[in-house]
């Protein structure tokens, strides 16, 4: 049986996991910290503008396992709130038990505390990792699931310092990259005004520091948007790694998501700051735990890749999630998926799949790789809800919610359940 080896435990490499155990692989996931899901522990938005066309694509083409749980987690569902539309709002305490009993029952083989710190590689192939335990796992074929944030040094360097995010760096170590240690020259994003990184878009507030109001708001609606008068408010919308939330809206008000604790859209604000504002006289942050300060650093390390996302100058290692360069939950599940599906393919010598510009999954694995080639292509971070790709994915007629139309799309395209 293929073996086949996914660094990282975020929503792209649990997606890999998933697809790869689908297509006939034997799987092991290696996490460095003792949970799954990454940034999703504290993500919680699905489905808003053209994620919803993208969740239906993938689960009409048998890649829904994820959006599945997700769904029926889901806290709120048809919730519009600035420049977004009909989203999913998920629970981020039920749904990591979900996906962790899922991989489990797959067959998955997960090694949590696994910080791989080198590789085994000849004639561009790598042979085998090997983690901070001296642990060597030997593989057929690879997937770097490590994402592009911090480590902790980045953070400081780049940004506003260590915040304590999810991430915790300082707990299990920062981020490794297998693509960079393979010896690739990976592509480093860059806000506009030319600085290297961009910083998590929103940060979480502990439900019950807020006033009841507030909350018996969130619990009913899902959203509360508090007008700021202009001598409260703070522009950090610039530094966003989210550009579908770099609009004035969320510098101008006060916008609350309710994924279990309160999600507040914006990369920090100073504590002092918000508890002038009525209603958050006691507040605290959940995470990052410095979030009056500063947040996680992101986009240092994306793989350059083809559109079957395997990574350029290594024969056997396949990206996904943010290292393909793409933003967001849906979009890491999206590439996880293919990528775990092409490890499988690659390994046993048959054809990879190249997913269709007739889907916005395939269009905007094509695009990005394109974008990333251009003059300034990595000042933009691209993902389906909003900013330069959303525009795009409605230019081109790519945006549906649909159903029918997409099944019917996909089944079209002779893609149906490809992926189960």
């Amino acid at each position: 049986m293929i073996k086949v080896v996914v660094i990282g435990g975020g929503w792209s490499g649990c997606a890999a996991a998933i697809s790869a155990v689908r297509a006939g692989g034997q799987v092991t996931l290696l996490e460095r910290t003792d949970m799954l899901l990454g940034t999703g522990l504290v993500g919680g938005i699905m489905r808003n503008n053209g994620r919803f066309t993208a969740a239906e694509e993938m689960t009409a083409m048998g890649g829904g396992d994820l959006f599945q749980i997700c769904d029926s987690n889901a806290r709120h569902r048809d919730i519009s709130f600035p420049g977004h539309r009909h989203a999913t709002l998920y629970d981020i305490v039920k749904t990591h038990g979900e996906v962790y009993n899922l991989l489990i029952q797959l067959g998955v083989n997960i090694v949590f505390l696994s910080r791989v710190k080198n590789i085994s590689i000849n004639d561009n192939s790598i042979h085998a990792v090997r983690d901070e335990q001296e642990r060597e796992f030997q593989g057929d074929v690879f997937i770097d699931a490590t994402g592009t944030a911090g480590p902790q040094a980045n953070c400081i360097r780049y940004g506003n310092g260590c915040a304590m995010c999810i991430l915790r760096c300082p707990s299990f170590g920062g981020r490794v990259s297998i693509s960079g240690l393979a010896g690739i020259n990976e592509i480093n994003a860059t806000r506009f005004n030319g600085q290297v990184g961009a910083m998590s878009g929103s940060c979480k507030l502990n439900k019950e520091s807020l006033s009841e109001e507030i909350q018996q708001q969130l619990e009913e609606k899902g959203v509360v948007i508090i007008p700021l008068p202009e001598e409260r408010k703070q522009d950090h919308l610039s530094i966003k790694v989210c550009q579908q939330y770099n609009i004035p809206a969320f510098k101008d008000n006060i916008v609350l998501l309710d994924t279990g604790h309160a999600k507040i859209m914006t990369p920090f604000f100073t504590l002092e700051g918000l508890r002038k504002i009525p209603g958050f006289e006691n507040v605290r942050y959940e995470d990052p735990y410095s979030g009056g300060k500063g947040n996680s650093m992101r986009f240092f390390a994306i793989s350059p890749i083809d559109n079957t996302l395997r990574v350029q100058g290594v024969d056997n290692l396949f990206c996904c999630g943010e290292k393909a360069g793409l933003v967001g939950h849906t979009e890491a599940i999206s590439t996880g998926t293919l990528a775990g599906y092409n490890s499988v393919r690659h390994a046993s010598g048959r054809k990879l799949l190249v997913l269709p510009p007739q889907l916005a999954v395939g269009d905007i694995i094509s695009y990005t790789i394109d974008a990333m080639k251009a003059d300034k292509g990595t000042n933009n971070q691209f993902t389906f809800s909003g900013s330069v790709y959303f525009e795009r994915m409605k230019r081109l007629g790519l945006y549906s919610t649909d159903v029918e139309e997409i099944r019917q799309k996909v089944k079209e395209l002779g893609l149906t359940d490809i992926f189960s």
